[in-house]
């Protein structure tokens, strides 16, 4: 469902995407409204879900996650039993980060850290591998990263 957001609500949302952690009279302040209708409006859109949740964004080489990849899986056969047996088995793998269904060459495009090669290679020849329904998986490692942006454009 669509939420009609105003002039408003698109400042709350732009300023909540670069800084979560303000406080509501801060935010307030900047948006040129008092706190009590500020804290409604964040409210409102959190109740809508417009706002799915705030999160810290975690530098991965300083907790020890040197690797990244991503992995483009193909399943036997692209039918909704299998999709939700690949979804169901895919949640429980801590190490995927991002799971995208896609169009293209495979049906999916997973994210994946891991601290190291071995360690890496050990999740796929253990874990990946062993989900039943998947037919084949062609890995990318990141080299490096340019932009990585947590901010949607609003229209």
């Amino acid at each position: 469902m669509k939420v009609k957001l105003d002039a408003t609500d698109r400042k709350i949302l732009e300023i909540l995407q670069t800084d979560s952690n303000i406080t509501n009279a801060q935010l307030a302040q900047e948006i040129g409204l008092s706190p009590a209708p500020t804290l409604e409006r964040v409210k409102k859109l959190e109740n809508s879900g417009v706002i799915k949740s705030y999160h810290a964004v975690i530098d991965m080489a300083t907790v020890g996650l040197g690797v990244s990849t991503f992995v483009m899986v193909s399943l036997k056969g692209h039918n909704k039993e299998n999709i939700a047996k690949f979804i169901n088995a895919i949640q429980k793998v801590d190490e995927v980060v991002e799971c995208h269904h896609v169009t293209g060459q495979a049906d999916f495009i997973l994210k994946i850290v891991a601290p190291d090669i071995p360690a890496y290679q050990n999740l796929m020849l253990e874990k990946m591998t062993n989900i039943e329904v998947v037919d084949n998986m062609h890995s990318t490692v990141i080299l490096s990263t340019f932009k990585d942006s947590k901010v949607v454009p609003l229209p």
